[in-house]
């Protein structure tokens, strides 16, 4: 048996995977919210199309998203296999319990927020990666080059208010996904010490979990109001 075969059949090995897997999709979300803050450049989109065109034709950054979309599915599926795996070796519910005085609402929740962020990200990739790279995109000019006016796509969604609910309550489960995630994950993988763990928490609560969830949720939200008139 291969040491992959071994590991994808251990428990401790799945877990591995999953934490390995979501710590690297913390580093992609502070790139792509980073990206994303083009949108409240008062430019028409230009920042916001010029990132978009660098991200999508730089060779390292387009082997690297093939790196990020397998890690997506492979953070899933090990999260399901693990799921269900502990349904099965418990399949009595003990007749008294109260898990709440045991352990927070984001870990007793995972599966569910998992699920929801799951469904956003095909939502997510269908109304703008699916649109960039397949879809009939308009095309802006600068300075006498051809870019993809993505940002046109952007603010046609984020006037929609059902999209921007759906795309504001996906954040929120996003931080609460990782307020348990990000310190999980580095625990699993035995980094844990008493100097450096209280920074591990620091930057799972307040940058991971609000911080960047905040930003993300702020885009759309501000993209709305300058819709309908309420901001300029």
């Amino acid at each position: 048996m291969s040491w992959v075969t071994q590991t994808l059949a251990s428990s401790l090995g799945r877990k591995v995977i999953m934490s390995l897997t979501g710590l690297f999709l913390c580093t992609f979300l502070i790139v792509h919210v980073a990206g994303n803050l083009q949108l409240f450049k008062g430019d028409e989109g230009r920042a916001f199309n010029e990132y978009s065109y660098f991200m999508t034709h730089n060779p390292l950054i387009m082997t690297v998203s093939y790196l990020l979309y397998t890690s997506i599915i492979v953070h899933a599926l090990m999260a399901l296999i693990l799921t269900r795996h502990n349904q099965a070796s418990r399949p009595v519910k003990y007749a008294y319990a109260k898990p709440e005085a045991n352990s927070p609402w984001s870990s007793r929740n995972m599966g569910i927020l998992g699920t929801i962020l799951l469904i956003f990200i095909v939502l997510h990739m269908r109304t703008f990666w699916y649109e960039m790279h397949f879809g009939s995109v308009p095309m802006a000019e600068y300075d006498g080059k051809q870019y993809k006016d993505l940002y046109k796509t952007v603010v046609a969604a984020f006037s929609q208010w059902w999209y921007v609910a759906i795309y504001v309550i996906s954040m929120a489960a996003l931080g609460y996904h990782l307020v348990h995630g990000f310190k999980s994950g580095f625990q699993t993988l035995g980094l844990r010490h008493k100097k450096y763990t209280p920074l591990i928490e620091f930057l799972g609560v307040y940058v991971f979990a609000i911080l960047i969830p905040v930003l993300f949720a702020a885009m759309p939200v501000y993209m709305f109001l300058k819709h309908v008139g309420i901001i300029g």
